[in-house]
């Protein structure tokens, strides 16, 4: 899980151009959104895009992916269950 938990923060740092942050700097539970890395609905976007090309995960309900992104580790362990890719 460390290995998985570790993958997504560089993918999520990646994908979202976060040029100043490493992924030591993201705490497995911190939240993704408002007071943690102040992630955004743009971004959100961009992470179901990530789960969908890297891990074959489709989400459908938004209601579900705020879930889901809480944070990197609520995203591995989603993609542990889930992935097809």
């Amino acid at each position: 899980m460390d290995e998985l938990i570790h993958t997504l923060k560089t993918q999520i740092i990646e994908v979202l151009c976060l040029e100043e942050i490493t992924p030591e700097d993201i705490q497995d539970d911190a939240p993704l959104f408002g007071k943690g890395l102040g992630l955004d609905s743009i971004d959100a976007l961009e992470l179901i895009v990530l789960l969908d090309k890297n891990y074959g995960i489709k989400l459908k309900n938004p209601a579900e992916a705020k879930g889901i992104f809480a944070s990197v580790k609520t995203i591995a362990e989603y993609v542990a269950q889930h992935r097809t890719k």
